[in-house]
């Protein structure tokens, strides 16, 4: 029997959910509501504020509607839509301007249905980047997914995907804390600390119906600090041991560097002397703030 009929009938005996957040997409949200009901048993859309008739729209294409007034952020869209999956077997969230193709939900579903994953993770680039895509968004992708990796544990090509597969057991790992785009890293960090199995799949993308109307690279450094935010909290070891370490030591070296100066009959410049000190105090505060801090963490984490 096919791969693919297999994983169709397999389909067949799950709830399949999937959540569309949405600010002003009127224009784009019929067409992928349509779609997306093609390969799922709902669609939810999570009209975050929106000033135009997307509710509407949404409606009317078939889909059930959840209003915030105001907006209140993807991560708050993401948690709503989650607590309205209900019973869904597998929740399946996309962006809603179209970029995405509702086409490869089953593929997405697909490990799994097979007990191979309990997340998956949509990736643009699993098999490189697109010759198209811009050099400065290939430049910032693989900076915000290298520290991704770095806070998540998870090996991922595509962190700031929104195309990602979800079974119903995961629904209580994430905390949908961030307000911005940084959400898809920060679940990507909550399914690393929960221990997940999360796979990828290659799917398309358009970009020219990307619909994002703040700065690229204004939301690539908001998402970078609160990567590291997360980092701070999550990795403390990271964040103030090792860097605290580093400057430790180069305090300490140069303290031996003036030892053997003073030895042979030196003097010591006030400057330089005043900066080793700075260092290794700097350095030995931060090294044992982030021991603490590991300590803690692990406590809290014991405790749950």
């Amino acid at each position: 029997m096919p791969h693919e009929v297999l994983t169709e009938r397999q389909a067949a005996l799950y709830n399949i959910t999937v959540l569309l957040p949405a600010y002003n997409e009127e224009v784009s949200i019929g067409s992928v509501v349509l779609l997306a009901r093609r390969y799922a048993d709902r669609v939810i859309v999570i009209d975050d504020g929106s000033s135009d008739r997307t509710a509407e729209v949404a409606v009317n294409a078939g889909a059930e509607v959840v209003v915030h007034f105001p907006n209140l952020g993807k991560g708050m869209a993401f948690k709503t839509g989650f607590e309205a999956a209900g019973d869904a077997d597998i929740i399946v969230t996309m962006d809603s301007d179209g970029q995405h193709n509702p086409a490869d939900i089953p593929k997405l579903v697909a490990p799994i249905l097979r007990g191979e994953a309990d997340m998956v993770n949509g990736s643009r680039y699993l098999n490189g980047h697109p010759t198209d895509t811009p050099v400065y968004r290939r430049l910032g992708q693989t900076i915000l997914d290298k520290v991704t990796v770095l806070n998540s544990g998870i090996k991922i090509t595509d962190s700031q995907s929104g195309f990602r597969a979800f079974a119903a057991s995961t629904k209580d790992v994430f905390r949908f804390s961030a307000t911005g785009m940084a959400i898809e890293s920060e679940m990507l960090a909550d399914a690393g600390r929960h221990g997940l199995r999360v796979k990828e799949v290659p799917i398309g993308v358009r970009y020219d119906v990307d619909g994002s109307t703040e700065h690229p690279v204004r939301h690539g450094l908001g998402v970078l600090f609160k990567i590291f935010t997360d980092i701070e909290y999550n990795k403390p070891l990271y964040c103030f041991t090792l860097p605290g370490s580093l400057l430790g030591a180069s305090g300490l070296y140069m303290g031996v560097g003036f030892l053997r100066t003073f030895y042979l009959g030196g003097s010591l410049n006030f400057g330089p002397t005043v900066l080793m000190i700075l260092l290794t105090l700097t350095g030995a505060f931060m090294a044992f703030t982030g021991i603490l801090l590991h300590s803690i963490a692990g406590l809290i984490t014991h405790l749950k």
